[in-house]
């Protein structure tokens, strides 16, 4: 993984510095609140529902184990002992004392990291394929082109101030998995006739209240000029975009309102002038990057199959959790293992001081003391050696860390919703919490098979809800928490937005509603099938039928989405 140079370090520790001096004017009153808002925001701090929130970079979602343990430090030290990995591969702490900040800020700076541009009106963490590196179809390791961008961004003079948020993702694989069809600029590998590197570009993507998949600009992108083409685009939305107006101040909106193509055209046009300037890639500068991602000293271990593997246990607990949370890898022998932050009775995501102390120890021994997060907001050890799953497995249920239920409906992307953020509408937790009550079985979630289920406080869309098969959302209906449900989302290769299905539900009806579809589900599916893909073949009236079965006016609720 990327390691700071003098620069950086001098970087990240002068910006400590800088936040400490602001902080002390603001708590002595000699900063407003009004003038020291945007500076806590430039570090990543938020005034949430019940205390200060610190949003942590972890950059294209790459952890050291010395790095875990010393969040899992600050999360004890400065927090209650339990941190949030977020669906932008972050951690967020949500009972921080603002003076406290800038020392735990000092903590994780001699640890080579920061809260820098993890909010406010700028470019973004970058993320990236939690697969990064290992994955068999990949074209080309994203990681070293992710901390380009990385670096290019950070404290750029003419993006520190942009109409809005700024997000980019870059995949390298064939099967995208880091969603990049819904980023401000999304990002993918190729490789063109003559096996020259280049990227894909998509603009115009996002969430949020106007839900929007990308827009292709271009289909091959040379690599030297990955830098440039982003400055042209981001010029041009930083020219263009509309600042007066909060909701409407993404680059979206924009690409909507004058068109891809026009959009494009302005991108070219500014490109012309900085084309060839001083951002262009040279050989040797992605060369230095990139020999930062050099692969590990990998053994040759024979290659096992999963069956076989398990055969040797005939242990049904460690069956399944070899089938949902182990995953192919490109060096023969080795195996990608995902730590489950889904684990029944805890809010998904959160993961306490004592499992990032274990899954550090995990990583050390058994992963060359490197994680990932991914934006499912799960834990992954990137290089298990086959012959280690079964201890690995062990440990990791001694933990809490073993659910075998990845790609499964209990593998819920969650906001922290109304618990925490202050501009939620509704509480998301007890939703996921009542959910994974209901499907406590877990025989149950390997019949009903993949399912993405998120769930979002509000349109902020934090939860992913749009790219759920089945998302919900929370809306405040006449001061009261209600809940929309979408259905048909799907993020990779084929990203959609989902579709509501009809007004709000209580929140004491979501389980229900979510039985009675998975039930209507079961017995119309073809074999295999998903539910994403038996929905996008049914259609939505036989699961609006299942949710509204037991209500007198469901004939009412189809296209009533506007009444929420």
């Amino acid at each position: 993984m990327y390691h700071y140079d003098a620069t950086d370090k001098a970087i990240v520790h002068a910006r400590v510095k800088q936040f400490r001096g602001q902080t002390e004017r603001y708590l002595s009153g000699q900063l407003s609140e009004d003038e020291f808002r945007p500076l806590r925001l430039q570090n990543g701090l938020y005034i949430q529902r019940h205390a200060p929130m610190l949003r942590i970079a972890i950059p294209y979602g790459l952890l050291s184990s010395t790095q875990l343990r010393a969040l899992a430090d600050v999360t004890g030290r400065y927090d209650r002992g339990t941190g949030h990995f977020t669906t932008r591969q972050n951690l967020q702490l949500n009972w921080i004392e603002l003076a406290t900040v800038p020392d735990l800020l000092e903590q994780l700076a001699d640890v080579e990291m920061h809260a820098i541009q993890t909010s406010g009106n700028c470019i973004r963490n970058i993320t990236t394929d939690h697969f990064a590196g290992i994955a068999a179809d990949e074209i080309a390791d994203p990681r070293p082109w992710a901390e380009v961008l990385r670096q290019w961004s950070t404290f750029h003079p003419e993006f520190a101030y942009l109409p809005r948020k700024f997000k980019v993702a870059i995949s390298g694989s064939l099967d995208d998995r880091a969603a990049i069809r819904v980023h401000d600029l999304g990002l993918q590998l190729v490789k063109n006739d003559a096996g020259e590197i280049g990227f894909t570009v998509y603009a115009g993507g996002g969430l949020g209240r106007t839900p929007l998949i990308g827009h292709k600009l271009r289909d091959f992108l040379p690599w030297q000029h990955l830098l440039t083409y982003s400055e042209a685009l981001v010029r041009v939305y930083n020219r263009y975009g509309r600042r007066e107006n909060p909701y409407k101040a993404r680059i979206k909106i924009l690409v909507k309102a004058i068109g891809s193509e026009e959009f494009a055209r302005q991108v070219e046009e500014e490109w012309t002038h900085i084309k060839d300037g001083p951002s262009t890639l040279t050989a040797e500068e992605v060369a230095r990057v990139a020999s930062q991602f050099s692969p590990p000293a990998y053994e040759k271990f024979p290659t096992n199959d999963l069956a076989s593997i398990a055969a040797q246990y005939n242990n049904k607990a460690f069956s399944r959790w070899l089938e949902r949370n182990v995953h192919g890898h490109k060096v023969p022998g080795y195996a990608a293992v995902t730590l489950s932050l889904k684990a029944p009775g805890a809010a998904p995501g959160d993961t306490s001081v004592a499992q990032m102390e274990a899954a550090a120890l995990l990583a050390d021994e058994f992963s060359f003391g490197e994680l990932r997060v991914a934006h499912e907001q799960n834990l992954i050890l990137s290089d298990v050696p086959q012959r280690d799953l079964h201890t690995v497995w062990q440990r990791a249920k001694a933990a809490g860390l073993a659910s075998a239920n990845i790609g499964l409906l209990a593998d819920m992307i969650v906001c922290p919703g109304g618990d925490f953020c202050s501009l939620a509408n509704a509480k998301s937790l007890p939703i996921a919490a009542a959910i994974h009550e209901r499907f406590a079985d877990l025989d149950y979630l390997f019949d009903i098979g993949d399912l993405e289920l998120n769930i979002s406080g509000c349109m902020n869309s934090c939860g992913h809800h749009h790219l759920g098969a089945i998302g919900i959302l929370g809306v405040d209906k006449h001061g009261e928490e209600w809940y929309q449900i979408t259905l048909g989302g799907a993020q990779g290769n084929e990203a959609r937005i989902g579709e509501v299905i009809g007004r709000s539900f209580a929140a004491a009806e979501i389980p229900d509603v979510i039985e009675r579809m998975i039930t209507t589900y079961l017995a119309h599916r073809h074999s295999d099938e998903p539910f994403g893909d038996a929905v996008a073949r049914l259609g939505l009236q036989p699961f609006r039928e299942a949710a509204y079965r037991k209500d007198p006016s469901a004939e009412k609720t189809a296209g009533d989405a506007a009444h929420v």
